[in-house]
């Protein structure tokens, strides 16, 4: 049964009723006041679990209305849960391996920068800030 919420007129209280669809959506407390219904936006979403590893969830998502900077949160996001559930991003992974080929072994910045923290964490004079 969904949950209806009522706030008071007088006090301002609000409550939250549960009441069958089929009923009146009024709510009368044990003074006889007539209490106000408040409506709030729903909170349900469809589609909202994406596939990570899959491009053609990504491009079905990002085929909508939007900007370049809405396709790249969304890319970031999708890189994130990639990170998430296997330790590493392996679509980035295979980006930085085709930057360093394209560039006769040159590293991407991120993997040098990578690289350098877990050398100075193995360092035990080194202390993180």
């Amino acid at each position: 049964m969904p949950i209806f919420i009522y706030s008071n007129p007088k006090t301002g209280e609000i409550r939250e009723i549960v009441q069958s669809v089929h009923e009146e959506h009024t709510f009368v407390d044990e003074d006889g006041a007539a209490w106000n219904r408040e409506y709030t936006v729903p909170t349900a979403s469809i589609d909202s679990k994406l596939d990570p590893f899959s491009a053609s969830d990504f491009a079905r998502k990002t085929n909508t209305k939007g900007t370049l900077g809405d396709i790249i949160d969304r890319s970031k996001e999708m890189s994130i849960k990639r990170s998430d559930k296997l330790g590493y991003d392996p679509i980035q992974e295979k980006h930085y391996e085709n930057y360093s080929k394209r560039r006769n072994g040159h590293e991407h910045n991120d993997v040098r920068k990578r690289k350098l923290k877990e050398k100075l964490k193995s360092n035990k004079w080194f202390k993180e800030a």
